[in-house]
């Protein structure tokens, strides 16, 4: 073959990027042009739009993602909706293989009665507000001083943080000054977080726990009866240092607060509770009005069983943190129970079970949302693997020519950003820290741009300048 092989990759977060990444490090004989295609016109998905601001390591994660693609060899095309602005038969048309790394950003449902009332909110919906999503209402009701977070996973402990921090200590962050604003605004006093489980048994890092600890003016407050080990907790904290980290940490907290019962005076408080599951939450006027709670008990596996003893709690909002879930993709067979493509191994798979020539997913999309950045890295190279197993078919594009894709969003009016067109957007967010720096009472290294058309025009500016020219 006399061409480069032509790749689109639709989705330009970590898995999508490191989809790319590593077709373009491959050892294989011939030649690869990939274009990533994304919905909003920044680039780094979830993680530029579903982590908490105040976890620094983050930034090393954009940071390596910023270098693989300021290469050069991987062409970003954003603020392209896939299914809208452009669709299968297009891509189909263009390239001779299509990667789906969509990632998942809806929230898991939970089925109890009056989870539809009004401040019940879903926790990823929360997460793009103060992450500043461009997609998301400016606005965040916090007049609840008493607040459930059902969840003991990372997204849970992220939540409760969140709710709990000053709003002070969240500005040196890159929040954006309406979600400064509104926590500044906060009526909360008190955030009760819920694992159904025991200690150990909770799915967040020792890492994320011991951020509650740096967190000013917020006491951390734990329960005696809640320290209940079963033969199969025993057994996992002797064979995992993470879990015997988690446990010990939380013991050690446990023994603090007997020495001084009374806590620090703090103006909030964060609650952490397991063996508790959700059974109903009330309702006043269409409005949270509480939380009924199930005591659980450890059987002896590590799992639990509900024991009829209820618990009320009378919060006045409640955040779901059960987990993310798939959107189905347009024109991609979709496991509705899963929330993910119908795939084998990454190949996605027809209405009649078989793979689809050409087409593959990477990434939660594929698997679901589980697993940290590491699974996505080996997730990316099980897909990967099967495209250049597939070599040898994919050649399909009628017009793989690389300008040409360009031209189709033209016609269709599209504005699309490209890679130069994110670094003027990172540089005006870098702009827009240092003047908040030397007006403000922190020193911030970004401000987040929240309005989609801004970052448009922003990312545009200089292409419609040499289009004028």
């Amino acid at each position: 073959m006399h061409r480069p092989l032509r790749i689109a990759v639709v989705g330009a977060g970590p898995a999508g990027v490191y989809t790319a990444d590593s077709l373009q490090k491959a050892d294989i004989d011939f030649d690869v042009s990939i274009d990533l295609f994304d919905r909003y016109p920044a680039p780094f998905g979830l993680i530029r739009y579903g982590v908490a601001p105040d976890h620094p390591r983050i930034k090393g994660i954009i940071n390596a993602l910023h270098r693989v693609m300021d290469r050069g060899d991987i062409r970003f095309l954003g603020n392209i909706e896939y299914g809208t602005d452009i669709h299968l038969e297009d891509l189909q048309k263009h390239y001779d293989a299509i990667v789906f790394a969509t990632g998942a950003i809806k929230d898991a449902r939970l089925n109890i009665p009056g989870v539809e009332a009004e401040n019940s909110f879903g926790a990823a919906d929360f997460v793009s507000w103060y992450d500043g999503h461009p997609d998301v209402d400016r606005h965040w009701d916090l007049s609840a001083r008493e607040v459930a977070v059902i969840g003991n996973g990372n997204v849970a402990l992220d939540v409760a943080r969140v709710l709990a921090k000053p709003a002070s200590q969240m500005l040196e962050t890159e929040i954006p000054d309406n979600v400064y604003q509104g926590l500044k605004a906060s009526q909360v006093t008190d955030v009760h977080v819920f694992g159904r489980r025991g200690p150990a048994q909770v799915k967040f890092t020792p890492l994320e726990l011991r951020e509650l600890k740096s967190v000013e003016d917020v006491d951390i407050i734990l329960y005696e009866d809640d320290f209940e080990f079963d033969e199969a907790s025993e057994k996992a904290a002797e064979e995992s240092n993470q879990v015997r980290n988690m446990v010990n940490t939380l013991t050690n907290w446990l023994l603090e607060q007997e020495d001084s019962p009374e806590g620090t005076g703090a103006s909030r408080r964060l609650h952490l509770h397991f063996l508790e599951a959700p059974e109903e939450i009330l309702t006043e006027q269409g409005k949270v009005a509480g939380i009924r709670m199930q005591r659980m008990a450890l059987d002896g596996t590590g799992n639990v069983r509900g024991t009829g003893e209820m618990k009320f709690y009378p919060v006045q909002a409640v955040y779901r943190a059960i987990g993310y879930f798939g959107s189905a993709v347009p024109d991609i067979q979709f496991d509705e129970e899963r929330g993910i493509i119908k795939n084998d191994e990454g190949r996605v798979l027809g209405a009649n079970g078989k793979p689809v020539q050409g087409l593959y997913t990477a990434g939660w999309i594929k698997r679901g949302p589980v697993g940290l950045i590491g699974h996505t890295k080996g997730d990316a190279l099980e897909t990967i693997g099967h495209i250049i197993e597939d070599v040898d078919h994919l050649y399909t594009a009628e017009n793989p020519d690389e300008d040409a894709i360009l031209r189709l969003l033209e016609q269709r009016g599209v504005e699309y950003s490209d890679w130069n067109g994110w670094k003027e957007l990172d540089n005006h967010e870098i702009n827009l820290g240092d003047l908040a720096t030397e007006s403000g009472p922190v020193e911030r290294e970004r401000v987040k741009v929240v309005d989609r058309d801004e970052q448009v025009r922003i990312s545009r500016a200089k292409s419609r300048e040499a289009a004028h020219s």
